[in-house]
């Protein structure tokens, strides 16, 4: 079956059910979370962010006048700890510069947020579009490895890496809401970890033998 990405949105939706993402206590939680999940697993992230937690309670606050050596400590279990401790320093506190507000973060930049974001430290084009996503709450889609490897599998060529697929695609159209858009990256990472391991698991899915339709407003 041909489908929109609406209707294989809807489609992941009927089958699978909510999955309620990003699933976390607060905007500040995610915010750290985004930066952690880079180049590891969910697990080492959960670790790490759990340390953060009992260390800060994900207060900004304390986070952005930590001793650095001590948040390293925490974000180990993540890897990169030198980087993404700096970069979750420098998001906590531009965060707190504009009054932890989201909306009067995104009426000040407008359209330019997203390369706003792009030149914080340790901030690249995936965890830009996740902050987007789901503490902005704009419509952003998340071409990350996991949608690049189902669109494929449903007939989109040419995805190659992150930048490839989110020129074509980086903000959802309508129909989709920006919950539409968090519940749909979270469907598709959680049709990825079913599905995706190993790959053969895909035949037997309720996606084999779709096709999915990116029409030119979805480009």
């Amino acid at each position: 079956m041909e489908l929109t990405l609406y209707e294989l949105y809807q489609k992941m939706l009927a089958h699978m059910g909510p999955t309620n993402w990003w699933p976390a206590d607060s905007k500040e939680q995610i915010i750290i979370e985004a930066v952690l999940i880079q180049n590891t697993t969910e697990a080492n992230a959960t670790r790490a962010s759990q340390l953060i937690r009992k260390a800060t309670a994900y207060d900004f606050g304390k986070i952005a006048t930590m001793d650095p050596n001590i948040l390293e400590d925490l974000v180990r279990p993540a890897g990169f700890m030198k980087n993404k401790s700096r970069a979750i320093q420098g998001l906590a506190q531009w965060y707190l510069d504009h009054d932890a507000d989201p909306q009067a973060i995104c009426q000040a930049y407008g359209s330019q947020l997203r390369k706003v974001l792009l030149g914080l430290h340790g901030v690249g084009p995936e965890t830009a579009d996740v902050l987007l996503t789901y503490i902005f709450d704009q419509p952003q889609f998340v071409a990350d490895k996991y949608a690049r490897t189902l669109f494929g599998l449903l007939g989109v060529e040419g995805l190659g890496d992150y930048q490839t697929l989110a020129k074509r695609l980086h903000r959802l159209p309508a129909p989709f809401t920006f919950t539409d858009a968090q519940e749909f990256h979270g469907l598709i990472d959680e049709f990825g970890k079913a599905h995706f391991r190993p790959m053969e698991k895909f035949e037997s899915s309720f996606l084999a033998g779709d096709r999915l339709r990116l029409e030119k407003s979805e480009s």
